[in-house]
């Protein structure tokens, strides 16, 4: 089971991928040509494309606290539609930005993120038997950047599956076949991705399976301190029920 310290390290590790910050940028929007996820928001940046976006602000719209509910409800209706006219919308953007200041908004990103990525990340865990942090990091990162069942079996089918495998060996392979897939997909923004998976590489060399502190992802430090926290947390309870939420990006 894994501690709560480590559930806050591994998601750092994928908030400084997203948005160059371990406590991720809740106020983050950003377009890149090519994407096909199109806009992207908040701490670990869900997109306008997979219709996760819509899920995120309707569930901001409906807490009772929400200071920017007015301004965005009017929105909803486009999102849900998966109007791509939102990308190059600057009064929208604008919105988006203002609200990521709001202590509703990070509340329901922060849930958004554990029930859309970090719940169903650490059930397909536990279903491959596999129970270390590092792993828990690389599965959610998958989650989160798309394409983690397709990874996942191309990596069984060439090395087998982790219960014969071993989970340090077959994270490790997993690693570099994603690296690989990432380094030649068609899709420039994905190549330029291939960093996650040194960093990750970087942890397997270094064994650091329980994503001990103090370390450095991508030349950002993460600690208690940078996790905004001044004691040890206590361990958490097992993986929550899968989500209907999809992958970001297309295999």
């Amino acid at each position: 089971m894994l501690s709560e310290l480590q559930k806050k390290t591994a998601q750092a590790i994928v908030n400084i991928f997203e948005t160059g910050r371990a406590l991720g940028d809740y106020a983050q929007v950003t377009l890149l040509p090519g994407d096909a996820g199109h806009l992207t928001y908040g701490r670990s940046q869900t997109t306008l494309g997979s219709g996760n976006l819509h899920l995120l602000i309707k569930a901001y719209c409906d807490a009772p606290k929400a200071a920017r509910a007015n301004a965005l409800k009017p929105y909803l209706e486009r999102l849900a539609a998966i109007d791509l006219s939102l990308d190059r919308d600057q009064a929208f953007h604008a919105v988006l930005k203002a609200a990521g200041g709001d202590p509703a908004m990070q509340e329901a990103q922060d849930r958004f993120f554990d029930g859309a990525y970090w719940a169903p990340a650490t059930k397909a865990a536990a279903v491959l038997g596999l129970s270390t942090a590092l792993a828990a990091a690389v599965i959610y990162d998958s989650h989160v950047h798309g394409s983690w069942s397709a990874l996942r079996d191309r990596t069984s089918k060439a090395h087998g599956e982790p219960d014969r495998a071993g989970e340090k060996a077959w994270i490790a392979a997993y690693v570099a076949e994603r690296g690989k897939w990432l380094s030649t997909h068609p899709n420039v923004i994905l190549r330029r991705t291939v960093y996650r998976m040194s960093e990750f590489g970087l942890l397997v060399e270094a064994g650091n399976w329980p994503l001990d502190l103090p370390m450095r992802v991508r030349g950002v430090l993460i600690d208690q301190a940078s996790l905004g926290l001044s004691r040890p947390l206590s361990s958490f309870g097992k993986p929550g029920a899968p989500s209907e939420y999809g992958e970001r990006l297309p295999t």
